[in-house]
């Protein structure tokens, strides 16, 4: 009798260990589940509610009259097509290139698909270096390819190289028996046009998203500062580091902001960037063309730049003015359930889901409270996912934290779900489980989640 008891009493004791279990996550109580009203306005001021796929490309509400002429200016200048000089309009594509206009790599203001054809125009490119750092601390350009390889050319003259890709398949098994088959690209170049490097560096690029850029420019440098963790105090194995990059208009070092390994200091960079080395066309910021000095390129460079300055301005205003979808169904107690999950596997550590901006020249971007899921810092990522190529003080296995608004819309805005910097991913969870390095014990709890909790992780993420 007396052994039933304590025989009793262990198996109560036990059950009520293993229902307050932090890793249990079906005894979660509903009490406990994160108001998720508090984050429906994901943009701040900024922010649209809409579910169409035009839910990236629509101005803030907040822009003045004289704003919206300019963000509207901006957008016919994302969507313009260049051709080959002489032409009065849209003059001065190439002479090598990517592609032919902006809205050809983010469609929809969106993310570009993983290419079917490597051969063809895409959002896709790959970036090149040597192995070493130049002198202001960036990577070192390839003699004849520079940083990044441009792929198409126009008539009478080469492209730099062709891409090619090869995948390597990798299954992951998760507790429940559920078998995930992953895909990891391997690029390389072929027929280029003067011999390539053999140890020159290559990582792929996919173009991700333009909405909501201009309130993460707007966070104060102290306040992603403030979420580094370079030597991990608390122990929970996720450090996070802030990059510093070259402005080439300001002379001198900034914290990255932009790019997949935050590369690049502002929008205004980040434009004309685009403009020159994904399409041939100079600005007054690089008013060299991508191929000078090569025996593929032009030397004609006595000309004005082939952007107007006034064209660069509202493009660069334009991408700051996007505004951000707002999140659905957030009263859902699944997807509030998922919300739960979400911070018990440290996800919300590195896709921080609040941030706020300082003063901004633009009002409707001025201290805003928003929800963009990113800590804007570097975190290595692990093995699966490295490039093996330093950009600053990014090294080969780090990559910037992506922002998770909007991802539930993907497949409504662009027909795909495609996700990662090469866009191997092929839905959410292959997306979750090439996470490593930092993130190697949130895959880790993620594949022992039971089927119920695993979609209601997901349901969270697609909400949002």
């Amino acid at each position: 009798m007396k052994i039933s008891k304590v025989i009793l009493l262990l198996s109560l004791l036990l059950f009520l260990v293993s229902c307050s279990s932090n890793d249990d996550y079906t005894s979660i109580e509903e009490s406990n589940y994160p108001d998720l009203s508090l984050r429906k306005m994901a943009g701040g001021d900024n922010t649209i509610f809409t579910n169409t796929s035009n839910s990236y490309s629509t101005p803030s509400p907040a822009l003045t009259v004289d704003e919206l002429s300019t963000h509207l200016k901006g957008d016919l200048d994302f969507e313009s097509i260049f051709v080959t000089a002489p032409n009065d309009v849209n003059s001065g594509l190439g002479p090598i290139f990517n592609n032919s206009s902006c809205i050809s790599c983010h469609p929809r203001d969106g993310r570009a698909a993983h290419p079917v054809n490597m051969a063809s125009r895409s959002g896709l490119l790959l970036r090149t270096s040597l192995p070493g750092t130049s002198i202001n601390g960036g990577p070192v350009a390839v003699s004849g390819f520079g940083l990044q390889i441009q792929n198409q050319a126009l008539y009478n003259f080469l492209p730099e190289a062709e891409y090619t890709v090869q995948y390597e398949e990798i299954t992951e098994t998760l507790a429940d028996g559920t078998i995930v088959s992953l895909r990891k690209p391997v690029f390389g170049v072929i027929n280029t046009y003067i011999p390539f490097p053999q140890d020159a560096l290559l990582s792929p690029r996919i173009a991700p998203p333009v909405f909501g850029l201009g309130l993460l420019e707007a966070i104060p440098e102290q306040a992603i500062l403030a979420a580094q963790d370079l030597n991990d105090h608390n122990q929970d194995g996720i450090y996070g580091k802030a990059n510093y990059v070259w402005n080439p208009l300001t002379q001198r070092s900034e914290l990255g902001r932009f790019g997949w390994k935050a590369n690049v200091s502002n929008l205004l960079i980040q434009c004309a960037a685009a403009y020159v080395e994904d399409m041939g066309i100079t600005n007054y910021i690089f008013p060299f063309e991508t191929g000078y000095g090569q025996s593929n390129g032009s030397d004609g460079f006595d000309d004005d730049p082939e952007l107007p300055n006034e064209n660069l301005a509202n493009i660069t205003f334009y991408t700051q003015t996007l505004a951000v979808p707002a999140p659905r169904n957030t009263d859902n107690i699944t997807v509030r359930k998922g919300a739960r999950i979400f911070e018990n596997l440290l996800c919300a550590t590195c896709h921080t889901p609040k941030q706020q901006t300082g003063y901004s020249s633009i009002r409707a971007l001025s201290y805003q409270t928003f929800y963009p899921y990113t800590d804007m810092l570097l975190h290595d990522m692990g093995d699966g996912l490295a490039d093996n190529r330093p950009d600053f003080l990014a090294n080969g296995r780090e990559w910037k934290t992506r922002p998770l608004w909007g991802i539930g819309l993907s497949f409504v805005v662009n027909n795909h779900t495609n996700f990662l910097h090469d866009g191997r991913a092929r839905n959410l969870t292959e997306a979750i489980l090439w996470h490593g390095g930092e993130a190697e014990n949130a895959k880790q709890k993620f594949k022992q989640l039971s089927k119920e909790d695993r979609e209601a992780l997901l349901q969270f993420i697609q909400s949002l």
